[in-house]
């Protein structure tokens, strides 16, 4: 891909911005605090369980989840599009 072609700038996915060297701190952040559990792993058992109802519980699922579902987007995205 040449990024000096105007239509080949057009043509990129909002997904195709997010940088690669986010990754690990995606998952760093999915699974902070390490001890007892982590934050998105209780809040996603809250969820199934269906006691997710505090403002903050629901805005923790969502800090934590987040950036590790973006950067698994981005990954299936990036095989079906067959990139490099």
């Amino acid at each position: 891909m040449n990024p000096d072609n105007p239509a080949q700038k057009r043509d990129s996915h909002w997904l195709d911005k997010i940088p690669w060297r986010i990754a690990p701190i995606a998952v760093l952040l999915a699974f902070l605090p390490f001890s007892p559990q982590p934050h998105l792993i209780e809040k996603i058992d809250f969820l199934f369980s269906g006691t997710l109802t505090k403002p903050l519980d629901i805005f923790d699922l969502f800090m934590h989840g987040l950036p590790i579902t973006l950067i698994l987007f981005k990954g299936v995205h990036h095989l079906l599009r067959g990139q490099s």
